[in-house]
């Protein structure tokens, strides 16, 4: 089996989160959960993302979300629920992911080769991972795997997503930091997200920000103005150090020559995503 360095595994990962990713911040996504009954924004999104899990209730996806408020998961859920059954959420989902990809793309991307190609490479990359202390990739790989080449894709995607995140949950209990602590340093990277998004988002005050910001100075990991130290540099870098070792399992799957097939294809499909502002990185604060 071929090698797979660690960083070349990374840049496929990079290359097809895009594809995963804009059905979050697609108009059509809060729109057409609405029509179910549920609420704009974070009732939306967790619903949507917590329903191949069946009908969890808010301590389960506290546990394997990590970094969202559990009182914003607790406002939220069995609240949905009760509002839209776990599989209307699930057929919706598959809709908002249609048609948000149609529109991005184009009808004759989401049926071309290229596309049917991708998708294939995506799900052979899935063949690679396990479920193994993974919950959140273990429910979504419960899920029918869907016909259409973009819909494919973007279930491939999301199993490779929820694979890594996964792996990335267990390291951040290993280190020690709560689902705050990690979002706080995450951010204090410069690389990811600001608080002005990250706190409302999640359901965070400045007030909940501030105390773990200083939990984290009491440990040597951030500045008085809020940036990591030296220390706390050297831990997120191990931190994702050590999530691409526990994701090269898909990729080794894979092979060399897929990985950088699988990069080449889904690279251009998330290159239109973001220049059709699939992901509006600007109007969410990334620096």
């Amino acid at each position: 089996m071929d090698q797979i360095a660690p960083l070349d595994a990374r840049r496929c990962y990079t290359a097809h989160h895009p594809v995963h990713a804009a059905y979050y911040f697609a108009p059509e996504h809060d729109d057409w959960y609405g029509l179910l009954g549920l609420d704009r924004g974070p009732m939306a999104y967790l619903a949507g993302r917590s329903a191949p899990l069946g009908r969890p209730g808010p301590s389960l996806v506290s546990a394997v979300f990590y970094n969202f408020s559990p009182e914003l998961i607790a406002r939220c859920l069995p609240r949905a629920w009760d509002a839209a059954a776990p599989e209307r959420v699930l057929e919706t989902r598959l809709r908002i992911v249609d048609a948000c990809l149609t529109r991005l793309l184009g009808a004759e991307a989401v049926s071309s080769a290229a596309m049917a190609e991708a998708a294939d490479l995506a799900m052979r990359a899935v063949e690679g991972c396990t479920g193994a202390g993974r919950p959140m990739f273990a429910a979504n790989a419960d899920l029918p795997v869907p016909d259409r080449p973009h819909l494919r894709l973007w279930h491939a995607a999301t199993l490779l997503r929820e694979h890594r995140g996964d792996g990335h949950v267990g390291l951040l209990v290993q280190a020690e930091l709560d689902g705050l602590e990690a979002l706080v340093t995450h951010s204090a990277t410069g690389a990811h997200w600001k608080p002005s998004f990250l706190q409302p988002q999640r359901g965070w005050s400045p007030r909940d920000w501030a105390a773990a910001q200083q939990r984290l100075r009491s440990r040597g990991l951030l500045d008085e103005t809020g940036e990591l130290t030296a220390q706390g540099q050297e831990l997120r870098r191990t931190l994702e150090t050590e999530t691409d070792r526990l994701d090269l399992a898909p990729y080794r799957r894979l092979g060399a020559e897929g990985t950088r097939r699988l990069t080449e294809l889904a690279g251009a499909f998330s290159r239109t995503v973001l220049a059709r502002d699939g992901m509006p990185l600007a109007q969410i604060g990334k620096r």
